[in-house]
């Protein structure tokens, strides 16, 4: 299994149930709100070959947009000049960036083999209020993989701005660099593009 940069048989009846949560996404902890989405992974991977990558993309979507700040994550993609950028493309690259995120998901927790997530009961808090919670992901096979969910809360709750893989690698900081070129050339309607048609490869 692929896992993020940036990560059983299930009853088929839940294919079509939503996935509930132990809390509504304004009252989660930080820890709960990574719980939450792991296990939303899982169920996933679980259902996957039953669903195919459209039934998981369906699946994912919702549990993607409460657990992460996609609004936030493109604005910090992007950079400094997010605030020249008039209100619609804002908006084209925050729906172009979130609908590729959620295919990203879909398309690598496509199939279970035993893997789990343990998150850490506790979470770190940074200086400026923002928390860090830390997971090991256990593949079927190989060494383990640490996740650490760097979270900031704000009106919809705690959720994800940034995933560190091994502790270090950012998936945001991943994410520019590859898109700088992209967005210093062509501008957002350039890097809009590229969103939509690495989403649309996913959907064979």
């Amino acid at each position: 299994m692929r896992l993020p940069c940036w990560p059983t048989l299930a009853l088929s009846l839940l294919a079509a149930a939503p996935l509930s949560f132990a809390a509504t996404a304004t009252d989660a902890t930080p820890v709960q709100t990574v719980q939450d989405f792991c296990d939303a992974l899982i169920a996933a991977m679980k259902q996957g070959p039953v669903l195919g990558f459209a039934g998981r993309r369906q699946l994912l979507d919702p549990q993607i947009r409460r657990a992460l700040d996609l609004p936030l994550m493109t604005r910090l993609v992007v950079g400094p000049p997010w605030k020249n950028l008039a209100a619609p493309d804002q908006q084209r690259l925050v729906d172009a960036f979130s609908d590729y995120s959620i295919a990203v998901y879909a398309s690598r927790f496509k199939e279970y083999g035993g893997e789990r997530f343990v998150v850490e009961p506790a979470a770190t808090r940074r200086p400026n209020g923002d928390a860090l919670v830390s997971t090991t992901l256990f593949p079927k096979e190989g060494e383990a993989v640490q996740l650490d969910y760097l979270m900031r809360e704000s009106s919809r709750g705690w959720q994800v701005i940034d995933v560190f893989l091994s502790g270090t690698i950012s998936e945001l900081a991943a994410r520019r660099s590859e898109y700088s070129a992209v967005f210093r050339t062509g501008g957002a309607a350039a890097l809009v593009d590229l969103l939509l048609k690495k989403t649309a490869e996913f959907g064979g």
